[in-house]
This record gives structure tokens, sequence and C-alpha cells, in this order.
């Protein structure tokens, strides 16, 4: 399979994605609707002031949520779709209880990411083999990771703002 992005495009989107507090932000409000106006801090405590406040930005500028006036913070089509993606790399995840049987999911997540990494960047081989150089449970899930690998392509070929190399805006 031919892929689209330099292993600094990879590098830059799979930082942002894997980040736990946007894994946190997106799955919340995918899971339970929008986030009310000032309920931010309340809806997840486990995230600082700091954290709520430059993960919604960083989500913000790269089309992830809005604010609707009545409603709140909400998903828009892209942080749906994401929502979607990690919602299938911790299903790989929990099946194939990998990294170990019993993981947070947003180690989950940022495990598999991790892992599809390598298999991305157009400097890389377009063979799945590459992933079997990192132990996999079995040929099964490796044949498995092929659905999650190809949600991501897809989001991140029909995202481009987070393949951009630019000054690197983590998330915590």
């Amino acid at each position: 399979m031919t892929t689209l992005f330099t292993t600094a495009e990879v590098r830059n989107a799979i930082e942002l994605l894997a980040s736990r507090s946007l894994i946190r932000l997106v799955t919340e409000i995918d899971d339970n609707g929008a986030i009310p106006p000032r309920r931010l801090a309340a809806t997840l405590p486990d995230l600082s002031a700091h954290q709520l406040r430059r993960t919604t930005a960083t989500a913000r500028a790269h089309g992830l949520v809005r604010n609707t006036p009545g409603t709140g913070l909400e998903l828009t089509h892209a942080g749906s779709e994401l929502a979607d993606l990690y919602d299938a790399t911790a299903r790989w995840s929990r099946r194939h209880a990998y990294p170990v049987p019993v993981c947070e999911f947003s180690n989950r997540i940022r495990y598999v990411l991790d892992l599809l990494t390598p298999s991305l960047a157009t400097e890389s081989t377009d063979s799945p083999a590459r992933l079997s150089a990192t132990r996999l449970p079995s040929i099964e899930a490796e044949a498995d990771l092929a659905h999650p690998r190809a949600l991501l392509l897809h989001w991140l070929a029909g995202n481009p703002q987070l393949t951009r190399v630019s000054e690197p805006d983590p998330v915590t």
C-alpha cells in the first residue's frame, strides 16, 4: 500500500492523536454527548486546568471540537471519526491483550498508534511485515491490525492539518 506521509508528518500526527488528554476529551464527548459550558473541569476531573485549556484549544485548532451555543463543546465530523478510530484501536488492543491484558484505555490507544507508526511513512517499507519486528500476540493479531491501520490512514488523509510539520504542540 502506498502511503502519503513522511516520517516527520506521521510522528507529528501520532504525537497529537496519542495524547492522553485529547483521547479523554474526544471519547468523553463521543460517549456522553456535548459538554455543557463551564462543566469541562467537572467532567474531566483527572485533567488539570492547564491540560484542559491546552487540549480544548488544540482540539479546536485542528477542527476536532466546536462550541455550540446552548449545547457546549461537541465533536465535529472529524472528531467523531477520530472517536471511531480510538474505539477500533482499543477493541483491537483488548481482543489481543496488547500490550498487556489489563491496561488503561488511553494507554491502549497510544500503544496501538505507536505500533502502527512505522508502517505509515513513505520512508518505511510498504509491507505489513514491518510490524513483525514488534512482538504481536499472534499472526491473527497482525492480520486484525489492518482495520485500525486502514481507519488511521483514512483519517489522516482526510485531516491533513494534523500531518503538517510545524512547531509541535504536544498535548499532555
